[in-house]
């Protein structure tokens, strides 16, 4: 077994978004298997959670939901220039940027992302 370590580095902003939406779909919805078919994906995803809990701050804070949603809005800025709104769930992502459309299967990537 390949024990090397991997570092992964994030803004704060992209980690508390990413931790946030780890414990909605983890804890909040119980709905892991729904959307993680594979668990031998779970160990990374805990691991991943685990970590980020220990790290941040903000997710002990009073003001979690305000500082939540201002880190939000600060990463849609970053990627979308300020027009995060354009590109809500659902909406067209043709003036997303590429690692967006690559998500989405619109830049040439695994093939699963064009549906809906």
């Amino acid at each position: 077994m390949d024990e090397d370590a991997i570092t992964i580095r994030l803004t704060r902003d992209q980690a508390f978004v990413l931790s946030d939406w780890l414990y909605q779909v983890m804890f909040r919805s119980d709905d892991l298997e729904g959307i993680v078919h594979d668990r031998a994906v779970w160990s990374p995803i805990y691991a991943i959670s685990g970590t980020l809990d220990k790290t941040l701050s903000e997710i002990f804070m009073p003001d979690y939901g305000p500082r939540l949603e201002a880190a939000k809005e600060r990463l849609r800025s970053d990627l979308y220039g300020g027009a995060g709104e354009l590109t809500a769930q659902g909406q067209d992502t043709t003036d997303a940027p590429q690692a967006h459309q690559i998500e989405r299967g619109t830049a040439g990537n695994h093939g699963e992302g064009d549906q809906g």
